[in-house]
């Protein structure tokens, strides 16, 4: 039996007020809608719940009996209603947060203090990975990726552009040499990032639009940047690294970037959640607090980003 709370309300509030014409008013509905409810509730319940005349409408005792469980229903359902707004209003419970492994460790990680101290009913579920999530079905609230395309299911607020540089040790551009030219890059050996498609496979274009594809040689293949820092800083390879990894050590001149008058494919910092009629306050203040942190020209990296490619430049 699958009973209509809708019904119920129909059947309490005609009750109530003594009329269908009084019911359908205060409920903003139709008469003959309010009628045809309590119809299908008696139905469905298999007794008469009023006795109906052209003057007036009375209740039988089974109908009274229905009306003060009816009311009660009706009244928690309302008052569970005013509560799943109230819980919703506040900033509070559990918030499943999903970022990739290095940018959460690097960049998310050391703003979350000031998140947790600005909402303190908030309890933060951060998971760090690399790897394509489904952010539905794997029960996240919210999650910060950068990447070119997004799935259309989602919405995704753009916050910061990532660039990505060639870049090297000092050291291993007195040993190897400087590349002068993108084609001159497959004679090098170079650090690959195997989450993405033909990690193999460098796509760019210079300033007149150009384009170039150039195959590289994978000395290291690895899933994450930090794993293969240390490769990198031996001045054993090059890398194409994002800007918020490489900024710092371009700025200090641990690293040099090379082939900076060509452009890769751009990327984008995106803080993503699903479509909804009706967004958490938790999503929204994680939402806002991202676009605080990371939106365009407020990103960490971004101020002193020209500068330190300009000191590490080849």
């Amino acid at each position: 039996m699958a009973l209509d709370l809708n019904a119920f309300a129909a059947y309490a509030k005609v009750v109530e007020l003594g009329s269908f014409t009084a019911a359908a008013e205060a409920l903003k509905l139709s008469k003959s809608m309010v009628s045809r409810q309590v119809s299908m509730l008696e139905d469905e319940l298999g007794v008469r719940l009023l006795n109906r005349t052209t003057r007036k409408i009375s209740v039988t005792e089974a109908g009274a009996v229905v009306f003060e469980r009816a009311s009660r229903i009706v009244a928690e359902a309302e008052e569970a209603e005013r509560d799943a707004v109230c819980i919703e209003g506040a900033v509070r419970g559990r918030l499943r947060i999903n970022a990739p492994m290095t940018f959460g460790i690097r960049e998310l990680g050391p703003v979350l203090p000031k998140f947790l101290a600005r909402y303190p009913e908030l309890v933060v579920d951060l998971e760090l990975n690399d790897r394509r999530i489904d952010l539905m079905e794997e029960g996240f609230d919210v999650s910060l990726r950068i990447s070119a395309l997004l799935d259309s299911s989602l919405i995704a607020r753009q916050l910061a552009p990532v660039r990505r540089f060639i870049v090297g040790t000092p050291e291993y551009f007195k040993t190897h040499g400087v590349p002068k030219h993108p084609r001159d890059l497959a004679d090098h050996s170079f650090i690959l990032y195997t989450q993405v498609q033909r990690p193999e496979l460098l796509e760019m274009q210079d300033a007149a639009g150009k384009r170039l594809q150039v195959e590289l040689k994978g000395s290291l293949l690895c899933n994450n940047a930090d794993a293969a820092s240390a490769v990198l800083m031996a001045g054993q390879a090059l890398s194409l690294s994002p800007d918020f990894i490489c900024y710092e050590r371009l700025r200090s001149g641990e690293l040099i970037s090379v082939c900076d008058d060509w452009q890769f494919s751009p990327l984008t910092l995106h803080v993503i959640y699903p479509h909804t009629r009706h967004l958490s306050a938790k999503v929204r203040a994680f939402v806002d607090f991202a676009v605080e942190e990371f939106g365009p020209g407020k990103a960490p990296w971004i101020g002193p980003l020209d500068q330190a490619a300009k000191k590490g430049r080849k």
